[in-house]
C-alpha cells in the first residue's frame, strides 16, 4: 500500500491554488513513501506536468539506513513524519538551513467497519507549508 496517489493529489492541488512550483520550496516533504512510493509519487506528478523530484525527500527513506534495512516501502507515516519533523527538521530550520518547507503527512483512514466489509482502505496526506519569517 502507498498513499503516493493522495500525496500527488494534495501537493498539485496545493502548487496550483497558491501559483507556485517545486523551485519556490527548500524541500516537500512527505511521510512516508519510502523509495518504492517516492518513484510512484514522482510518475504521477510527471503525469500531471510537474516535476518534484529535485526538491523533495521522504521521511520514510530518510529515518532508515537503506544499505542495512530492507524498508524499500518505509515505514510508519505517522511515526516517520513527527520523528523526523521534531528532529532533524526543526534543527535545520533553527540554524537557517531551510526556511519554506511543505511538510506532507500521508497515513490511512482505518476504519475496522470497513475493513471487516472487505473495503480499500482509503490514502490521505495533509499538507502544511511551513515559513519561517526573515
Amino acid at each position: 500500500m502507498t498513499f503516493s496517489p493522495a500525496a500527488c493529489d494534495t501537493i498539485i492541488q496545493f502548487l496550483k491554488d497558491t501559483n507556485t512550483s517545486p523551485a519556490d520550496y527548500d524541500m516537500i516533504y512527505t511521510g512516508d513513501l519510502g523509495s518504492v512510493g517516492s518513484v510512484l509519487l514522482y510518475e504521477l506528478c510527471k503525469e500531471q506536468g510537474i516535476d518534484i523530484s529535485s526538491h523533495h525527500n521522504d521521511f520514510g527513506y530518510m529515518i532508515y539506513d537503506t544499505m542495512r534495512q530492507d524498508a524499500h516501502a518505509g515505514g510508519s507515516g505517522c511515526g516517520c513524519s513527527a520523528s523526523m519533523m521534531c528532529s532533524y527538521i526543526m534543527d535545520e530550520m533553527a540554524k537557517g538551513n531551510q526556511k519554506n518547507i511543505l511538510y506532507c503527512a500521508t497515513g490511512a483512514l482505518l476504519s475496522p467497519t470497513s475493513v471487516l466489509q472487505g473495503e480499500s482502505i482509503p490514502g490521505i496526506c495533509h499538507l502544511l507549508n511551513i515559513k519561517i519569517a526573515n
